[in-house]
């Protein structure tokens, strides 16, 4: 059976956005492969967080990926602080990782903007980190979006390089997991933008704890244009706003533009949007309800996450342990 790595920031109550476009495909991942789900806290101070804010987030994160179906008894779910296997593995990397190549990565430019020189270090050897993540558990199969395959070409590289410099057939090649059209889900007040939590607009997102009234109306003020839905998926091109929510629809009841067009063609958005409300409630409700039971009880939360790394560090403790005796460290 092959293990998956994965790993999600603690940013708190995920967004639908998040669900869609990775949370719901971990979970039947679970019937086949040895998953490894982290909440990787470690990657979330390369940019500066509030210490008690983070805190609450980690616990939200925690308690929405057990209310999605992630199962903490079968697989493990943990906190990536608690197993320093990832920050030993990830300084290993630093020294075997080339300049050259972090310099390429795109996402520092992003996250970094204009102001490079004020970016953390650890924002910028965030790449080797995530290697050393996946690597610590010798994974060979990590669930990937397109923001994510360049780091994942370079935890081969560094793999491929340790390898070479140790002269060790020790590392193995990782496999990027591509689980089909990943629903790439926007802003309900800009069809351009991503759904994202950083929005300073609670009616730009929905949230995986939203009540019922909430969803309904925040999907009622969606922006749409004043045209009618059209027959063919043709008819979108140019219409941000419709093709995200009946981008949604699709998502939400397993099918393409196409079934949801041949439903609602021609129709306006006012009924489009009262069904649409009606699948998102009978999706989030159940998620938000037990959302909502498990962080009742955050000393439980917190139990699942230690008993989590407790049984990541034993798998991580002697493949790092044999990494440094590679290296040349001895023994404790």
């Amino acid at each position: 059976m092959q293990r998956i790595f994965s790993g999600i920031q603690p940013s708190g109550i995920p967004t639908l956005g998040n669900y869609l476009g990775a949370i719901r495909n971990w979970v039947p991942l679970q019937a086949d492969h040895d998953c490894i789900y982290c909440v990787v806290d470690l990657h979330a101070i390369t940019q500066w967080q509030e210490p008690s804010l983070l805190a609450r987030q980690t616990r939200e994160l925690a308690a929405s990926l057990m209310a999605c179906g992630i199962d903490p008894v079968r697989q493990i779910l943990f906190l990536q602080s608690l197993v320093p296997e990832h920050a030993e593995l990830a300084w290993i990397f630093n020294c075997v990782a080339r300049l050259g190549w972090l310099n390429r990565m795109t996402q520092f430019k992003d996250k970094a903007g204009k102001d490079r020189e004020n970016a953390s270090a650890g924002l910028y050897v965030y790449p080797n980190l995530m290697a050393a993540d996946i690597l610590a558990y010798h994974a060979t199969r990590v669930p990937v979006g397109d923001d994510q395959r360049q780091h994942l070409e370079l935890a081969n590289d560094i793999a491929q390089k340790f390898n070479h410099d140790f002269g060790a057939d020790f590392f193995p090649a990782i496999e990027p997991l591509i689980l089909g059209p990943a629903a790439r889900v926007m802003s309900l007040r800009d069809g351009t933008k991503k759904m994202s939590k950083s929005d300073t607009s609670d009616q730009s997102r929905i949230n995986l704890n939203d009540s019922a009234d909430a969803i309904a109306q925040k999907i009622r003020r969606a922006r749409t244009d004043p045209e009618p839905l059209p027959g063919e998926p043709a008819g979108l091109e140019g219409r941000p706003e419709a093709r995200n929510l009946v981008g949604i629809y699709a998502a939400l009841a397993d099918t393409d533009e196409a079934g949801v067009l041949g439903r609602h063609g021609g129709k306006g958005f006012a009924a489009f949007k009262e069904d649409l409300a009606g699948l998102l409630i009978a999706t989030i409700g159940p998620i938000a309800a037990e959302t909502a039971r498990l962080l009742a009880d955050p000393a439980h939360v917190d139990g699942v996450l230690r008993g989590g790394a407790e049984r990541a560090k034993r798998i991580a403790g002697p493949i790092v342990a044999e990494a440094k005796r590679l290296v040349g460290f001895l023994a404790a």
